[in-house]
């Protein structure tokens, strides 16, 4: 004779499960821990404290051409002339100094010469947009 087995009913489960709650918590804890460092990073620049007095200066213009040739406010001169109209230029504490470059400049021609603004010590610098010189 075949004797039939109870089955018990299944039980409901009255626990949370925690395990997806801890998932997400470690990767918040890991997108926190690696993002506080790019949070509390700091590069020191100089600002204005306030409103100063504006004076109206005419910016010195250094100019690169698509060859390569540089201009210092509208004049061709030549590369050994620059640092010596950096240094010029550096005397006058107010004096900004604006760096168009033809688009079609090789870019070591520009960082070279970016370089040699660098090392004379040009703290005011702009950068003019990119669009050909004038014949």
């Amino acid at each position: 004779m075949v004797k039939a087995a109870r089955v018990p009913e299944p039980v409901m489960f009255s626990a949370i499960n925690v395990t997806p709650f801890i998932d997400v918590m470690l990767v918040l804890l890991i997108v926190m821990i690696l993002s506080m460092p790019i949070a509390t990073h700091k590069i020191p620049i100089d600002l204005p404290a306030g409103p100063g007095p504006v004076v109206e200066q005419q910016p010195h213009q250094l100019g690169i051409d698509k060859g390569g040739a540089l201009f210092w406010d509208g004049r061709a001169i030549a590369d050994a002339e620059l640092p010596g109209l950096l240094a010029m230029m550096q005397r006058d504490t107010a004096s900004v100094l604006h760096m168009n470059t033809d688009p079609e400049a090789r870019y070591a021609r520009f960082d070279g010469v970016l370089a040699v603004v660098k090392r004379a010590g040009v703290e005011r610098l702009g950068f003019v947009g990119n669009r050909p010189l004038p014949d």
